[in-house]
């Protein structure tokens, strides 16, 4: 992969080492044998092949046998917000928290997480912090890290900008894998609340501070929390709540609340002949009717790009509802039911 190439009429250079052009193997090799116990504290019997190997692997329970299911998804610009407030154990959290809830959203149960952190010259300090907040997300779900890949890419990232991506396995039962397929006029929308933005719309929010002018001290709501602070919230691991609510209730389909908001997301698990009536009323987070202002952000824009305080929506029969409800309630998450699933052209209604 580093092979040298030779060029016509040109003379080879002489002396140039990786760690002249910005690569430095030796401090890589150093910092992931020292995180090496902090991604094996993670590691259970089921791993067989973990830190060092070229591919982890993760034995499967003969009870686990079905589907194997997989996501793969970043934090996005969320990270330079990071960075600039010193606050980079969110974003490994994040990035488990938000594979997970992809994963989940098909039904499917956690097994293992990997994960890919690049920057422009490797920051112990950073790459640490991120590898040991991933760490103890996973212990929370149970699963391994197994580890992944850190890249140090001069000219491809500036100053101190890193970028942070995730892959989660899980596993299905062969008629587990949740596509919306019994989605039915008459179900119910049950929604979970969200802490923020989560890891979606930070290229418009970080657009409306620089054009607004705004600190990130600025205080946004009512409790005094900062716009950094707002920003910054963790995006929240429904995982194992919706896990237990599947166990007890038949769910007909979950959509995680990312990119596209509430219309775009909830779309993706509507059969032909099924439309969703979203009523919102729900507690919103103060920091969106902050970036409204500020940007004089269309609400058109606000709904197909933020959350807007729903995090994901689960669809369950009506008589199960206000069971749901009350489950996620006492997992620790606002919930409501916001809405219905009714017979018509494929789409999203938000009143």
């Amino acid at each position: 992969m580093n092979a040298a190439r030779s060029h016509p009429g040109r003379e080879p250079a002489h002396g140039l080492t990786y760690r002249q052009a910005g690569v430095d193997v030796e401090a890589k090799d150093g910092l992931l044998a020292g995180l090496a116990p902090v991604i094996a504290s993670t590691h259970g019997d089921s791993v067989v092949a973990g830190v060092g190997a070229f591919a982890g692997a993760v034995r499967l329970a003969p009870d686990r046998a079905g589907s194997i299911v997989a996501t793969t998804d970043g934090v996005g610009t969320k990270t330079l917000l990071a960075r600039r407030l010193g606050r980079d154990a969110v974003i490994g959290a994040d990035i488990v928290a938000h594979c997970a809830n992809d994963l989940v959203a098909s039904g499917a149960r956690p097994l293992a997480f990997l994960d890919y952190i690049a920057m422009a010259r490797l920051d112990a300090v950073v790459v640490r912090t991120l590898v040991e907040a991933m760490a103890a997300a996973c212990r929370g779900l149970g699963i391994p890290l197994l580890g992944g890949e850190t890249a140090e890419m001069p000219d491809v990232y500036a100053g101190d900008a890193y970028d942070v991506v995730g892959t989660m396995i899980g596993t299905a039962r062969p008629d587990g894998v949740m596509t919306g397929e019994t989605v039915r006029p008459g179900q119910r929308l049950v929604g979970l609340a969200s802490s923020g933005l989560h890891t979606n719309g930070y290229a418009l929010a970080r657009r409306i501070i620089a054009a607004s002018g705004a600190s990130l001290d600025a205080v946004v709501s009512d409790r005094g929390d900062t716009l950094g602070d707002a920003l910054l919230q963790p995006h929240q691991c429904y995982a194992p709540a919706v896990l237990s609510l599947c166990a007890e209730t038949r769910v007909h389909a979950i959509a995680h609340i990312t990119g596209g908001g509430i219309p775009g997301n909830v779309i993706r698990v509507l059969p032909e002949g099924c439309g969703a009536r979203v009523t919102r009323g729900w507690p919103v987070p103060s920091v969106f009717a902050w970036l409204q202002r500020a940007g004089a952000v269309p609400d058109d824009d606000m709904v197909r790009t933020f959350n807007l305080g729903i995090g994901m929506i689960v669809v369950v029969e009506p008589q199960d509802a206000p069971s749901a409800v009350a489950h996620f309630l006492d997992a620790g998450f606002g919930a409501w039911e916001i809405g219905e699933v009714f017979e018509g052209p494929r789409g999203v209604e938000l009143a």
